[in-house]
C-alpha cells in the first residue's frame, strides 16, 4: 500500500528542524479533537501534502523517545483548543522512521536564558572595570605596575623585599622622578594597589566570560549564531588585555613625545582605544543578553501581545525612530572617547568655566590653531584636533552640548509615538541620565576636576549609553520563532 510523505517543521522550544518522512498509512492516526495547550502537535490538512505538523505550546513527549499514540482530550469547551491532533504510532521499534531519526538531531535556535542572565552579569562587572580604570587614572596609578605578566602578576607583593623590588622598578622610569617625584613606599603601595586590583578584575572577568562561555558551547546551551557572537566578544577580551598594556608601556618612556616639557603619561590615542574596546565590550554583552531574555520570553508565551508588538515594532513610525535612535547612541559613544581624549591630556584643567572659556564663548583662535603641534610639518596641522588640549576641550564642549540636544529631541519625539511601555521606560531613563552627565561635567569642570565628580561623571556616561542601547533594543523587530 502507497505511503504518505510528510514534509514536517518542528519548532520546539529552544530548537528547530525540518523532516520529511514516508510512512504507510496505517501507522497514522489523525483525530479530530480541542485539546488544550499540554498537546503537542496540531494539525491541519493541505493541498499539496496530507497533513501539516506544527508544535504548542509544550511538547507532549520527548524527542528521544519512539513515537506512541498520546491521549485524546476530553475538555472540548476550551476556547484556546486546537481543532486537530494528531499522534504517529510507530509499530516497529527496530526500523525508526526519518522522521525520529531527523528529531534526534535538532539543533538549538534560542539561547538558553541562563546564558543572557550570565552576558549580563558579565556586562554589570565591565561597567566596574570601567569605573575602576578611571579611577585608577584620575589618581595616577596606572603607571606604578611597569611590568605586564598576566599570570604571575596576579599576585601582589607581601613581604617587606617584594614591595622593595617593585618600588626599585618604579623608579628607574619617568614618572617618579617627574610626578610622584620622592614619593614614599607607603605612597607607592596605595598606588600600586589601585593598578593591581584593576589588572585583577579584568583577569577575574576574563576567567568568569571564557570559563562559562566555553561551558555553554560545549554543552549545547548557545545556538550557532550564539556561539559566533561569544567567540568574537572573546576575541575582544582578549585584545582589551592586550591594548591595556600597550596603552601603559606608552608612558614608561621617556620623551616618549618628543618633548622635553611632556610629563610622563599614557598616550591619548591608546586610552581613547582602550576605552572604546570597554565600551564596545559592553555594548555587545548587553544587546546579547537582552536579545537571549526576549527571544526566550517570546518561545515560552510570556511575552504579552506578540502579534500586536510584532506589528507595532514594524510601523514606519517605529522604524524611523529606531534609526534615530541607533545614530543618537552612536552620537554618545563618540562623546563619551572625546571625553577619553580629553581625561588623556589633562585638558580639563584649562579653563574651568561654563559656557565661557575665558573671555569668550571660544578661546582666541591662535589657541586653537597653533603650529607647535604640527612639530615643525606645516602639513600636521590637524594634530591640533587630538593633541591640543584647548581645542580638544572645546570639541568635548560642542560634542556634549550637539548629544544633549539630541537625546532632548528623541525625547520630545518619542513622547508622541505610540511606544512599548518597555521602550518608554528606557526613552525617560535616558533623558534624565542626559540631563545628569551634564550637570556631572559641568561641576567637574568648574571645580577643577575633583575625583568624585570626574569618577561620577564618567560611570554615568557608561549608564547613558546603556540606556540608549536600552531603547534600541526594545525597539527592535521580534524574532521569527
Amino acid at each position: 500500500m502507497f505511503g504518505t510523505r510528510f514534509s514536517v517543521r518542528l519548532p520546539m522550544l529552544g530548537r528547530s528542524t525540518r523532516v520529511s518522512a514516508v510512512l504507510p498509512q496505517s501507522r497514522i492516526l489523525a483525530y479530530a479533537t480541542s485539546q488544550s495547550r499540554s498537546f503537542g502537535f496540531a494539525v491541519s490538512q493541505t493541498k499539496s501534502l496530507g497533513f501539516a505538523v506544527s508544535q504548542t505550546r509544550s511538547l507532549g513527549y520527548p524527542a528521544s523517545q519512539p513515537w506512541t499514540r498520546m491521549p485524546l482530550a476530553s475538555n472540548a469547551a476550551n476556547s484556546n483548543s486546537m481543532r486537530f491532533f494528531t499522534a504517529l504510532r510507530h509499530t516497529d521499534k527496530h526500523q525508526p522512521t526519518t522522521l525520529y531519526r531527523h528529531m534526534s538531531t535538532t539543533r538549538r535556535t534560542v539561547d538558553a536564558p541562563i546564558v543572557g542572565y550570565w552576558s549580563l552579569f558579565c556586562a554589570s562587572m565591565v561597567f566596574g572595570i570601567v569605573v575602576w580604570g578611571g579611577l585608577t587614572r584620575l589618581t595616577e596609578s596606572g603607571l606604578s605596575i611597569v611590568e605586564w605578566k598576566p599570570i604571575t602578576g596576579a599576585k601582589l607583593p607581601t613581604s617587606d623585599l617584594e614591595w622593595d623590588v617593585e618600588f626599585e622598578k618604579y623608579k628607574q622610569h619617568p614618572e617618579y622622578h617627574k610626578v610622584h617625584v620622592g614619593i614614599t613606599l607607603e605612597d607607592f603601595q596605595r598606588i600600586y594597589f589601585m593598578e593591581w586590583f584593576h589588572r585583577n578584575i579584568g583577569r577575574l572577568f576574563g576567567i568568569v566570560f571564557l570559563g562559562p562561555a566555553a561551558y555553554f558551547v560545549a554543552k549545547g546551551k548557545v545556538s550557532r549564531r550564539g556561539a559566533a557572537k561569544l567567540g568574537g566578544l572573546g576575541v575582544l577580551l582578549l585584545g582589551q588585555g592586550v591594548m591595556g598594556w600597550y596603552m601603559v608601556r606608552s608612558g614608561l618612556k621617556e620623551g616618549m613625545r618628543e618633548r622635553d616639557d611632556d610629563l610622563p603619561r599614557v598616550s591619548q590615542y591608546r586610552l581613547t582605544s582602550h576605552l572604546a574596546l570597554a565600551y564596545v565590550l559592553y555594548a555587545g554583552l548587553a544587546l546579547y543578553g537582552w536579545n537571549v531574555l526576549r527571544s526566550n520570553r517570546l518561545a515560552r508565551g510570556k511575552l504579552p501581545n506578540p502579534d500586536h508588538l510584532r506589528a507595532l515594532l514594524l510601523s514606519r513610525d517605529i522604524r524611523m525612530f529606531r534609526r534615530k535612535i541607533a545614530a543618537s547612541a552612536l552620537l554618545v559613544g563618540t562623546t563619551c572617547l572625546s571625553g577619553a581624549m580629553v581625561a588623556g591630556l589633562d585638558a580639563g584643567l584649562l579653563y574651568n568655566e561654563f559656557p565661557m572659556m575665558g573671555t569668550g564663548i571660544t578661546p582666541p583662535l591662535s589657541e586653537l590653531w597653533h603650529e607647535f603641534y604640527a612639530r615643525g610639518n606645516p602639513s600636521n596641522m590637524w594634530r591640533n584636533f587630538t593633541e591640543n588640549p584647548t581645542l580638544v576641550q572645546l570639541e568635548h564642549r560642542v560634542l556634549a552640548m550637539t548629544t544633549f540636544f539630541v537625546l532632548s529631541v528623541m525625547w520630545w519625539r518619542g513622547r508622541g509615538l505610540q511606544l512599548p511601555q518597555g521602550s518608554r521606560v528606557a526613552l525617560h531613563a535616558m533623558y534624565a541620565l542626559a540631563t545628569l552627565q551634564v550637570a556631572l561635567g559641568v561641576t567637574t569642570l568648574v571645580n577643577g576636576v575633583p575625583i568624585a565628580n570626574a569618577s561620577a561623571h564618567q560611570a554615568n556616561s557608561v549608564l547613558l549609553l546603556a540606556s540608549a542601547l536600552r531603547l534600541y533594543h526594545t525597539l527592535r523587530p521580534l524574532a521569527r520563532i
